[in-house]
């Protein structure tokens, strides 16, 4: 029996494998031990990052700033670390608000990384920054620290930016979801974010590279990352509508972010004229990151059948609170019924026609309605133009008829050709000058003004006709007309009488105004072109 019974001593697999399952046994307690050992001394030296003297010193000299706290305790199990309670950073003494409070911070790390300075993650809940009115503060003098954090979660988070007017709300951002990566001082950190923007309102995400930061010039940290901006809702602004979206790319220093992208608005309008139109721009622009000023170099927009390109700036002016749009723009392709269909009610634009124009428009910050606060002077150049009201057309036949010396006007419509003038628009009212325009027989030089908030028409100035003027009027005042006509006969090319185009947009009148003092008063026309025949060469007088 007790050969055929192995024992451990006599067996040599069994005594092999009692010496394995010894080896594993003997490793992991000196592991353990090691381990114990390692967390006892980091603990009970000053080598441990996680006290709360070595965290809130590191966050003061990142920060700039003298930094509270409520609460403070320490985790070693599963992984090394701290949470943090009511931490708060005090930046400015002076100021109103702290700069930064955080309801709770987890801070987590491991034990290899205490070795390595790194920390796993950073999750900052109930995250507030208030950021002072730009120069109003004290700046930022940051110490680099040696610690790399893989990754900061900030989630619930709101920027809040203050203004130097005490009575404009302040600018916040809400932030839904924000994490950085690899967050130190050796290379450039990775973010993403969803924000839902205040102005206008909508939801932007974002993901890039930003840094590293640059503490002796901030403008000079440079900053890269694609975004998408959805469901925003330019309805803020006062005078205009529509939900627009928009996505591009940039990058550059933050003193100058190189942006370009597109937009799409659906339904856009202008509140006064409520036609919505499919407006879509392609875009390129740089932004002064520091001080939060726009500068357009190229904006290409597409509305119905119309093409107009703009550039310019929307940037803090000197001469008034918050921000002043300076645009300047101009077209090779446009109609005038895409442009007058934006600001009038009627279902029909009450002129048609091909249209070229330039001009400098300026819009200053303020609640005033877009047309009153609008400022704009510019030329444009109307080809050939006719008019959808049939009274308004019927006028312009019956000035072109008696011009040519025709009774009665054909039931053709009569083009009106080369309208070119200068604008002047403020508080909603254009003035005109050197506005001049011709019908077949007849052309005309007026100045005046057209009131866009209540479409009003006051219009002066001085027509030459080929023919007779007596016949472009009946009855009486083709009497009068007749009488009058010796006092014209040292015209040379063609009689010359005062005119007046009044009443309004929709229901214009068209007449001579002999006793208008201020339509005589108007400079002679300068010299006009030569008509010419149809087959013929020769000018026509």
């Amino acid at each position: 029996m007790s050969s055929a019974t192995a024992t451990p001593s006599t067996n040599p697999q069994a005594r092999q494998h009692t010496k394995r399952g010894l080896s594993r046994k003997t490793i992991l307690i000196i592991v353990l031990i090691a381990v114990v050992v390692l967390v006892a001394v980091l603990v009970t030296s000053a080598i441990w990052p996680f006290s709360q003297a070595a965290v809130l010193q590191d966050l003061r000299e990142a920060s700039d700033s003298q930094v509270q706290v409520r609460a403070f305790h320490r985790t070693y199990f599963p992984f090394p670390g701290c949470v943090i309670e009511g931490l708060i950073f005090n930046h400015d003494s002076a100021a109103s608000t702290p700069l930064i409070t955080i309801a709770k911070v987890i801070i987590r790390g491991s034990y290899l990384g205490l070795l390595t300075k790194r920390v796993s993650r950073v999750t900052a809940d109930g995250m507030h920054i208030t950021v002072p009115a730009f120069g109003t503060s004290k700046t930022l003098h940051t110490t680099q620290s040696k610690i790399m954090i893989d990754e900061i979660v900030a989630n619930g988070s709101v920027v809040e930016f203050d203004f130097h007017d005490p009575d404009k709300p302040h600018l916040i951002f809400d932030i839904h979801e924000g994490s950085l990566q690899n967050v130190g001082w050796k290379g450039p950190l990775t973010y993403r974010l969803k924000v839902h923007n205040p102005e206008p309102p909508g939801e932007i995400s974002t993901q890039g590279q930003f840094g590293v930061w640059d503490k002796t010039d901030p403008g000079k940290t440079t900053i890269s990352g694609i975004y998408t901006f959805e469901h925003a809702d330019l309805g803020v602004f006062h005078g205009i509508a529509g939900m627009l979206s928009s996505q591009g790319k940039f990058s550059g220093t933050l003193h100058r972010i190189d942006i370009s992208g597109k937009t799409d608005t659906p339904d856009f309008e202008v509140k006064s004229g409520y036609h919505p139109m499919h407006l879509t721009t392609d875009f390129t622009a740089y932004v002064d990151g520091i001080h939060g000023d726009t500068f357009l170099q190229r904006v290409d927009a597409e509305f119905w059948k119309t093409h107009i390109v703009f550039q310019g700036s929307i940037a803090k002016s000197p001469s008034a609170k918050g921000k002043t749009a300076l645009i300047d723009f101009h077209s090779e392709k446009a109609r005038i019924e895409d442009l007058l269909r934006m600001f009038v009610k009627a279902d029909r634009p009450p002129m048609s026609g091909s249209v070229k124009l330039q001009a400098h428009a300026e819009i200053p910050p303020g609640k005033d309605p877009f047309l009153k606060k609008l400022k704009l002077r510019g030329s444009f150049g109307i080809a050939g133009g006719t008019f959808s009201k049939p009274s308004t057309q019927e006028g312009i036949n019956k000035l072109s008829a008696g011009a040519r010396g025709e009774k009665d006007p054909d039931d053709s419509e009569t083009v009106l050709t080369d309208l070119t003038g200068r604008v002047i628009l403020q508080d909603g009212i254009s003035t005109f000058s050197d506005l001049s325009f011709g019908v077949p027989g007849a052309d005309a030089r007026m100045h005046g003004t057209y009131n866009l908030l209540n479409q009003k028409i006051d219009l002066r100035g001085q027509l030459q006709v080929d023919s007779k003027i007596s016949n472009s009027e009946k009855g009486s005042k083709a009497f009068l007309l007749k009488m009058m006509e010796p006092f014209f006969k040292k015209k040379k090319k063609g009689e010359i009488v005062p005119v007046r185009i009044s009443g309004t947009f929709g229901h214009p009148t068209f007449g001579l105004s002999l006793n208008d003092k201020k339509a005589q008063t108007v400079p002679d026309p300068k010299p006009l072109p030569s008509k010419t025949k149809p087959g013929s060469s020769k000018p026509h007088s």
